[in-house]
């Protein structure tokens, strides 16, 4: 895509490079920006020449995610017996559509930015109650569940010189028991119904609704719920919408049957 509104281009390699002028925009990988006109740029910041490691421990034992991390780098995550939900991360990665050239360009961040409701990187972090960490043009930085981060389809909660600088997953998120499920109207079709699920080592248990609904749902328990309890739960939840890749009726429908699915194989996981 030509954008032949844009004037600038420039390389971010400090927080005060991050200060941004009327018409400036942050890209990481741009694999969308670059694909749409953006008539209201005039310039942009690249944010991959700040040096971010990738992936950094935290000391609970958490995962720290740059928001310029390649998509290919969760692919590839080594697996770790400590992180007992490695296998979630390449599952929601394959729930994008994109080639391995996409996933070497296409950076975590970006896809939780663009918050789309079948961004892959949302039902990851969303369902693992990872926490954005965002900078403030101030100096000075916020906190935020990516669940609540995404506030719509294609919309979120950051304001205007805001930074995505990481994702935290938490050590207990790491260590847990999960599973994954998807579905898309065609084989290879962007995901209509995406459902992850997690057992953390006290018992706790949270479904995660994404794809399905416009904005991430969360349903928590304490133990493994029972089956109707749990369908109950989905198909009351809000948010289930309409597109040309599915009927709002259909989402709610599979997101039942797959949280079944899901429900059913972390029961099993807890209970070998």
């Amino acid at each position: 895509m030509d954008l032949n509104t844009v004037e600038r281009y420039r390389y971010a390699r400090t927080r005060d490079d991050l200060r941004l002028a009327p018409g400036e925009r942050v890209v990481g990988g741009g694999t969308w920006f670059f694909s749409e006109p953006q008539i209201d740029t005039s310039g942009i910041v690249d944010l991959t020449t700040m040096g971010w490691p990738a992936l950094e421990d935290l000391p609970d034992g958490g995962l720290r995610i740059a928001a310029t991390c390649p998509i290919a780098d969760i692919v590839r995550l080594p697996a770790r017996p400590d992180h007992r939900a490695g296998p979630l991360f390449a599952q929601c990665a394959n729930a994008l559509l994109a080639s391995f050239k996409i996933w070497n360009v296409a950076t975590v961040g970006g896809n939780i930015c663009r918050s789309f409701a079948a961004a892959s990187m949302v039902s990851l972090a969303a369902g693992l109650d990872a926490d954005a960490l965002i900078w403030l043009p101030d100096g000075s930085e916020r906190r935020l569940p990516v669940a609540q981060l995404v506030t719509g389809n294609g919309t979120n909660s950051l304001s205007d010189g805001e930074i995505l600088r990481a994702v935290d997953v938490p050590g207990t998120s790491m260590r847990a028991r999960t599973a994954f499920r998807k579905l898309a109207l065609a084989e290879l079709g962007r995901s209509g119904t995406v459902i992850t699920g997690r057992v953390d080592e006290d018992g706790a248990t949270v479904i995660g609704i994404t794809a399905a609904t416009a904005r991430p749902v969360l349903i928590r328990h304490e133990g493994i719920p029972g089956p109707d309890v749990l369908r109950g739960q989905v198909l009351a939840a809000d948010g289930y919408y309409t597109d040309p890749l599915g009927s709002a009726d259909w989402r709610r429908a599979t997101a039942a049957v797959l949280a079944e699915h899901v429900r059913a194989e972390l029961a099993e996981q807890v209970a070998s």
